[in-house]
């Protein structure tokens, strides 16, 4: 049987918000007023948990999504630990403290310290609860019946991590901050480093078949094969 593409669905709450479906997934995209941050909440078909990916500010209303839905979270998973990608985690741990709080091993310190998640140079010092798994390079995450492949990707952040799921096709990946429709991650932050991103662009993302979609921390989606023909920062060469 052929398999029907994504497809976009309806406009949820306020501008930037959109779901959209596939023959087995089910994604919406929550945007936070505050840094335009997207949160994910994903699920598959005939299944009540789900995957929720960066809360940011406004966790609020992917609580109101997932009661509305009836989907009770199976897994939190934070790319990287700068505060607009965690300043959810402690409503969401409040509400299912049985859930996991999954990072990259390598950012599970700025969950807990307001100056390494940037909370404090911004003016609100806010701490995350901590992490109750971390995942590196390599290895495979399996939460509400998906199994998600990490990658680490550094230069945006230390220790950050994209969550790969290749169950079908297209492929699909959540990438945080290191690449965005046309664009990159910041590499001026203290552990930042624009040589590094760049390696980690070309040697773990655009190594994806070309039709791979790329859900981004901030902005549309994306595709590998758009980002190598087009993004100005990081060529394929």
């Amino acid at each position: 049987m052929t398999r029907q593409p994504f497809q976009f669905i309806q406009s949820l709450y306020s501008w930037g918000d959109h779901f959209v479906t596939g023959p087995e997934i089910l994604l919406a995209t929550l945007v936070s007023s505050d840094f335009q941050e997207n949160s994910f909440v994903a699920h598959l078909r005939g299944r009540d948990d789900c995957l929720v990916v960066d809360p940011g500010f406004e966790p609020e209303r992917i609580i109101e999504y997932l009661d509305q839905h009836r989907l009770v979270p199976g897994a939190i998973l934070n790319t990287h630990g700068h505060i607009d990608h965690i300043a959810g985690n402690g409503a969401l741990k409040q509400r299912w403290p049985q859930c996991p709080l999954v990072i990259g091993a390598g950012e599970a310190d700025k969950l807990v310290n307001p100056k390494r998640n940037l909370s404090a140079i911004f003016g609100f010092p806010l701490k995350s609860p901590p992490a109750d798994a971390t995942v590196s390079d390599g290895d495979v995450y399996s939460a509400a019946g998906f199994d998600l492949e990490v990658r680490a990707v550094a230069g945006h952040s230390a220790g950050h991590v994209i969550f790969l799921w290749q169950a079908h096709r297209p492929w699909i990946a959540f990438v945080g901050d290191v690449i965005f429709a046309g664009s990159i991650g910041r590499t001026d932050f203290p552990d930042g480093d624009f040589d590094t991103l760049a390696a980690g662009i070309r040697t773990k993302l655009y190594t994806l078949p070309d039709d791979t979609i790329l859900y981004t921390g901030h902005g549309p989606a994306t595709t590998v094969g758009e980002e190598k023909r087009h993004n100005p920062f990081v060529r394929s060469d």
